[in-house]
């Protein structure tokens, strides 16, 4: 069966950016020319997934509105002869159909996935996480459906992480039995440098069945009253039922400043007209090394 819906979680506070976010959406913040959030529908489009279920709360409706006509803004830019400008803001609601569900508490990135099992029904689907940005020529979530298209079994994607940082994240026990590509034995969250089981982290792209659902139901709150997916991974894996690929690109986690920042300056190095002239300012203020 074909792989069409990709589930985007984008209820959260964004606590990790305030204040910037304290009245804009994390996912709206810019990178570059565009809001971190359209980079990862661009993703989900260029993969071959047509229906993005965003999973929102009430006071995040900029999000779903990024994707819909601004018929004023459009009816001024006409007016103006702006007509590139216009061609890209309509390119930007012609590009997926958005569909919204309500997360109406925030209890973690398991709960969000389960509120969408009623859009998901029997369907198999990727869940793509905002915070993370990917670039290849492949993107990432399609390496992951080209993984499912021959195992016909849910797949994560994992990315090596330097040893000081493996608390931050789930971390796969695995073997890995073709090229970059892992049986899991077992998802630990957030471990300590001394327990991590590997070095391999989940980075906010999955490929998954609606057996999932089952498996979340079954998820008990952790200690701060969420759901966490891993613990349902961790649940697939003891049943033999998950896999891992490595992914291949850069990778930029917007909720992380340092990987925010450099997202912006590694998009305007791609642009030829700054390109250059953004190199000058940059060397005027990194001091030279000693």
């Amino acid at each position: 069966m074909q792989v069409r819906k990709v589930v985007i979680p984008v209820a959260g506070w964004g606590t990790r950016s305030l204040p910037a976010t304290k009245n804009v959406p994390k996912e709206i913040l810019p990178v570059f020319r565009k809001p971190s959030i359209q980079y990862i529908v661009e993703e989900a489009i260029a993969s071959g997934l047509s229906d993005v279920v965003f999973v929102n709360n009430q006071n995040k409706r900029i999000i779903e509105d990024h994707f819909d006509y601004n018929l004023a803004l459009e009816q001024l830019l006409e007016r103006k002869g702006q007509l590139d400008l216009l061609e890209e803001v309509r390119k930007v609601a012609m590009m997926a159909n958005i569909i919204v569900v309500r997360q109406k508490e925030q209890l973690g990135l398991g709960h969000a996935v389960l509120c969408a099992r009623e859009v998901i029904k029997d369907e198999p689907f990727a869940v793509m996480v905002g915070d993370d940005l990917m670039f290849n020529r492949d993107p990432g979530i399609n390496q992951l459906l080209e993984v499912w298209k021959n195992e016909r079994m849910p797949v994560v994607g994992v990315m090596e992480v330097p040893r000081d940082k493996v608390s931050k994240y789930g971390i796969i026990d695995a073997e890995e039995f073709a090229p970059g590509l892992y049986r899991i034995r077992g998802v630990k969250e957030k471990p300590d440098m001394e327990s991590a089981p590997s070095r391999l982290a989940l980075v906010g792209r999955y490929v998954l069945t609606p057996e999932i659902f089952d498996h979340l139901e079954g998820v008990k709150p952790d200690k701060t009253g969420e759901i966490q997916l891993t613990d349902a991974l961790q649940s697939m894996a003891r049943d033999n039922r998950l896999l891992a690929v490595k992914l291949r690109g850069q990778r930029f986690d917007v909720g992380d400043w340092v990987d925010y920042l450099t997202a912006n300056i590694y998009f305007a190095l791609q642009d030829e007209d700054l390109r250059y002239d953004l190199i000058a300012r940059l060397r005027e203020l990194i001091p030279p090394s000693r």
